[in-house]
């Protein structure tokens, strides 16, 4: 990796700041276990609804007595899982289909390009909702929802990259060298697309995640056991006037998340984004 992109990006602000987020929400989802002062699915009916640092627990409890604190850390599992897995299998859908697009044009990219209108012409989170209803809820289903969803984007970034960079003189050359489509696609124009690829990631990451909170939070998501801020957020909402914790800290938990993937999707449009750089 380029050491003075490396030096660059410690200097930005919004990767600093968004890196340090992010890196704080992972550390949590992965030592979980170790962080955590309770068992995240032990109910204790005689401490339910516990204030912040009553009875030793940090955050309160919910309405079943369970530790919030810990909850929330699992949580970060739950949705760091569903965001990745799903901006993944987007990505390969999204980049895949633009590629050929882009590549090819003619009718292909016709085909293609009017399919994507046609998943672009419905709300994303009512499409979202649709698809989990048919699924059916559960992490599985809420992630190839999402994937189903989100691909579109970058399919349209793609074939717009490809478009632009695939009559470069280095594209001609290995054409003329008698390069196959595969491996020109693959080596010489796929690599060039990175850029955008990754900015579009990161700022797809957090979208997935309030995808994902959203439609917990409306019962279409993770269901219970399991913990997942969006569905402790709507139990909580219950309790807002009794309990407001409950909905406080898995609400500042998302926005936190959210504010980091977004912070660091910007810095690293900043950092490679030419046009911005000259001005």
């Amino acid at each position: 990796m380029n050491v003075n992109l490396l030096r660059t990006a410690a200097r930005s602000k919004a990767v600093l700041i968004g890196g340090i987020i992010v890196l704080a929400v992972v550390l949590a989802a992965i030592l979980a276990p170790l962080l955590s002062t309770h068992d995240p699915y032990e109910m204790n009916v005689k401490e339910r609804l516990l204030d912040p640092l009553e009875g030793g627990h940090l955050l309160g409890t919910d309405q079943f007595g369970r530790d919030l604190y810990t909850r929330i850390l699992y949580g970060a599992q739950v949705s760091l899982e569903v965001g990745i897995v799903s901006v993944s299998l987007a990505l390969v859908i999204g980049v895949t289909l633009g590629l050929i697009s882009g590549y090819y044009g003619g009718w292909i990219d016709t085909v293609i390009m009017r399919f994507v209108d046609i998943v672009l012409s419905f709300p994303v989170l009512l499409l979202a909702i649709a698809f989990v209803a048919a699924l059916g809820p559960g992490i599985e289903n809420v992630i190839i929802a999402l994937a189903l969803v989100y691909w579109t984007s970058y399919a349209r970034l793609v074939r717009a990259t490809v478009l632009s960079i695939k009559e470069e003189e280095y594209v001609q050359a290995a054409r003329t060298i008698g390069s196959s489509d595969f491996r020109i696609i693959v080596y010489n124009i796929l690599p060039n697309c990175l850029a955008p690829i990754i900015v579009v990631a990161t700022l797809g990451l957090g979208q997935a995640i309030v995808a994902e909170a959203t439609l917990s939070f409306l019962g279409l998501g993770i269901q219970p056991p399991e913990s997942s801020w969006g569905w402790t957020l709507a139990f909580g909402m219950k309790f807002l006037q009794d309990a407001p914790h409950l909905s406080i800290y898995p609400g500042v938990a998302i926005m936190l998340t959210v504010l980091g993937f977004n912070l660091l999707g910007d810095g690293i449009r900043d950092l490679t984004d030419t046009k911005l750089k000259q001005k």
